[in-house]
């Protein structure tokens, strides 16, 4: 080997002669031997580097399968689908993974047959691939519906992009994922029906944090309190807080909203000018949802301008307009609270009841407005003569009662009416212009002497006040038994009243009641009225009292029944048939007898359906025991009669029992309806209109009892009364009588045209 060679190898040669030579055998030995080293040098050196590659590849696939399978862990946890769809052949896959392994079903469909695309999503589908396709979009997005397997419409989020395309750049494969929307959209569609609604209710709604912080507030909550959305969040609530409540109040308010899971109450609020309203406000806790955490959501009305016109409309029942003092209502139920108090302390009180002395001749010779002048006047006078510490009413016209409680002695009560009338010495000045003399004659009722119940006191009072009149006027009198010469005739009329319906003593007369809108005949009032041998005709307001107070209105109550449904039974089968009856009903019917069950025997044995009869009741009746009365209608309701409160604002309706009553109709009392014309200047016109007002507000008919002249009729038409009844109408008419005047209206429809005209002439 040469020495080059061999120093290549780290060996040196040794020394030789120079004479000396190696054989060439030798050397191409070594060659071979080197070459064959070489080789398997280089052998080695391949497996091992295969070898490691297999081991890289090994290690990468490993990899592979590891990220794939948690890819497909991802995609099961999110609910999503793995896709690939072919652009050219038109075919979809759909990559469904088995949860907690690799394992994956591979679904091959046609896209025009197998995955159904809803017909109104397929356009906007189609137009979002091409724009991705085309590239005007960086992904393909889409939210449409397809058919599943049982035939419902799924919500589906598919999202992708191209994984081929072709040489010249086109794509020709696309893959993504899939996910089922359905109750996700479900919900957002609920969250945005609910802010909807939030945003477009007319209470304000406020959304607070359990330390009562704004959390959000709807328009509504701006247009109340002038607070804008901006001006409130994270701010306390007290920020509306009142003066008119003192902390405390807002305090135990809060207290009790924490308590009970749902709370309600009025407060007063401050608005964001600092002018104050009346809220009514219901709480109601919740959880926020995701978070947990405790929420309230409270909804606020501005009730200001209801609460002010429910103290108008209280103050009109219960105070009369002219002179402000309490009118008859009132005064029944001051008169019944002092009767209460004057018999659980065992005092005395009296009743006197005032009458002004041909008033009637200085109204009518000096005017309406000069009398309503006299009667401010007159009431000016009572007040400083007896003092506010008594209660001083206005019943009517020009009678006045006073009610002096807790009396030592009944010469108080005569010393009273003695200084009323000395006072009235004096003349009424009404300007510099108008001095009227004018006098009164005062009746003296006492408890417990002369009566027990307000009624009688009133009634023993005004008796006593007509034998002042008929001593000479200008004086006043006590009651006494001997003037009331009714006591024997009452007797007597009790004693005929149980025969009446045996012997055939009662017949019923009906008035008609005009529909304004359609200008016909809608209905009918049944009348009671008695012939009497003995008595001859005894007027209603005479023996149905003492029929009430004897009992004896139960059997004539189901005479009258039977008869008015008998009646227009006929009517109906000679073809009147829209036509309703109203039947009166007392208190003693329906709170002491079976009413129910004999409105539905005269109904079923007369074959008439429910809503052929209204039952009328007065106001008294229905407000003296609301609560068991609303108990007591409701089952005519159910069974489809209506209920008409008769006698409207002559009583002492609550506004808040008349929204519960289950009543149909309000029966505005005649009293109002008399002093009523077109002009509509007066008291009554304000009230009656007022009534109309209100009924309308609370979906309830109205009918105008007593319409007598055009004018009236006029005034009623004007405020959108539904039905009139009257002597401008008709009188009250015996059966023959009123359908002949029923059919004749209908014969011709001119003429009673003409009689709806404000210029025609009066029945």
């Amino acid at each position: 080997m040469p020495a080059r060679r061999l120093a290549r190898v780290g060996l040196s040669a040794p020394a030789l002669p120079a004479s000396a030579s190696v054989p060439d055998i030798n050397s191409s030995y070594v060659l071979v031997m080197l070459v064959a080293l070489l080789v398997l040098a280089l052998a080695w050196l391949a497996i091992a580097t295969h070898r490691r590659r297999e081991r890289e590849q090994r290690e990468h696939m490993e990899a592979l399968r590891r990220r794939e399978h948690h890819l497909h862990l991802a995609l099961w946890a999110s609910g999503e689908l793995y896709w690939q769809y072919d652009l050219e052949k038109h075919e979809l896959e759909r990559t469904l993974v088995a949860p907690g392994s690799s394992d994956e079903l591979t679904v091959l469909v046609d896209l025009d047959k197998d995955h159904e695309i809803h017909p109104d999503d397929m356009p906007l589908v189609i137009e979002r691939l091409r724009d991705y396709v085309r590239g005007k979009t960086s992904i393909f997005l889409s939210e449409h519906r397809i058919r599943d397997n049982e035939g419902e419409w799924l919500w589906m989020r598919a999202r992708g992009r191209a994984v081929m395309r072709s040489a010249e750049g086109r794509v020709v494969r696309m893959a993504g994922t899939a996910r089922n929307v359905t109750n996700i959209r479900a919900k957002e569609r609920e969250r945005r029906i609910a802010g909807e609604v939030m945003r477009n209710m007319a209470e304000g709604v406020v959304v607070v944090d359990a330390d009562f912080r704004f959390v959000a507030v709807n328009p509504a909550f701006t247009r109340i309190s002038g607070y804008e959305e901006a001006d409130v969040i994270g701010k306390d609530a007290s920020l509306l807080n009142s003066d008119r409540h003192s902390p405390e109040f807002y305090a135990q308010s809060r207290g009790q909203i924490e308590a009970n899971e749902h709370w309600a109450c009025e407060m007063w609020q401050r608005r964001k000018d600092g002018h104050e309203f009346l809220c009514a406000m219901q709480a109601n806790a919740l959880l926020e949802p995701g978070t947990g955490r405790r929420l309230y959501v409270l909804v606020a009305a501005d009730i200001t301008e209801r609460r002010r016109i429910e103290h108008e409309l209280r103050y009109l029942a219960n105070y009369d307009t002219l002179t402000s003092l309490p009118n008859r209502t009132l005064l029944s139920e001051r008169l019944s609270r002092a009767i209460v108090r004057a018999r659980r302390q065992n005092a005395r009180m009296a009743l006197l009841f005032l009458d002004l002395d041909r008033f009637k001749d200085v109204n009518d010779s000096l005017g309406h407005a000069i009398g309503d002048r006299i009667l401010r006047a007159a009431a000016q006078r009572l007040l400083d003569v007896v003092g506010p510490s008594h209660t001083i009413a206005r019943l009517g016209g020009d009678e006045f009662t006073v009610i002096l409680e807790d009396i030592a002695d009944y010469s108080e009560a005569e010393d009273c009416a003695q200084r009323i009338i000395d006072a009235f010495d004096a003349p009424l000045e009404l300007d510099n212009r108008h001095e009227i003399p004018i006098t009164p004659s005062i009746g003296i009722s006492l408890f417990p002497e002369h009566a027990q119940v307000p009624t009688d006191m009133l009634k023993h009072a005004d008796t006593a006040m007509y034998q002042a009149k008929a001593a000479g006027r200008r004086t006043y009198l006590r009651y006494a038994d001997t003037m009331d010469g009714d006591i024997r005739r009452r007797a007597s009329l009790v004693a005929s009243l149980r025969k009446v319906v045996e012997r055939g003593e009662l017949h019923l007369v009906y008035q008609p009641q005009l529909a304004l809108r359609e200008g016909r005949i809608c209905a009918v009032e049944a009348l009671l009225r008695w012939n009497s041998p003995e008595h001859g005709e005894v007027s209603p307001a005479s023996f149905i009292p003492l029929a009430e107070e004897s009992g004896l209105i139960v059997s004539i109550g189901e005479w009258v029944l039977q008869q008015a449904c008998r009646t227009l039974a006929q009517w109906r089968r000679d073809g009147l048939r829209e036509l309703v009856v109203s039947v009166n009903v007392s208190a003693v019917q329906l709170l002491h007898s079976d009413l129910l069950g004999t409105v539905r025997k005269a109904l079923d044995e007369n074959g008439l359906p429910p809503s052929a009869l209204e039952l009328e009741l007065t106001e008294s009746v229905l407000m003296a025991n609301a609560e068991l009365a609303t108990a007591r209608l409701q089952a005519f309701r159910e069974l489809g009669v209506s209920i008409a409160m008769d006698d409207f604002g002559t009583g002492y309706s609550s506004l808040a029992y008349l929204r519960k009553l289950p009543i149909n109709t309000l029966k505005i009392d005649k009293a109002f309806i008399d002093d009523v014309d077109s002009a509509g200047d007066s008291d009554d016109a304000a009230i009656t209109a007022t009534i109309v007002a209100m009924a309308h507000s609370l979906e309830l008919k109205v009918i105008a009892e007593g319409v007598e002249s055009a004018e009236q009729l006029a005034f009623l038409r004007q405020h959108h009364c539904d039905t009139v009844q009257g002597y401008w109408l008709a009188r009250p008419l015996d059966d023959a009588a009123c359908l002949g005047f029923i059919r004749g209206w209908q014969a011709d429809p001119v003429a009673a045209a003409a009689r709806l005209d404000p210029t025609s002439t009066p029945a």
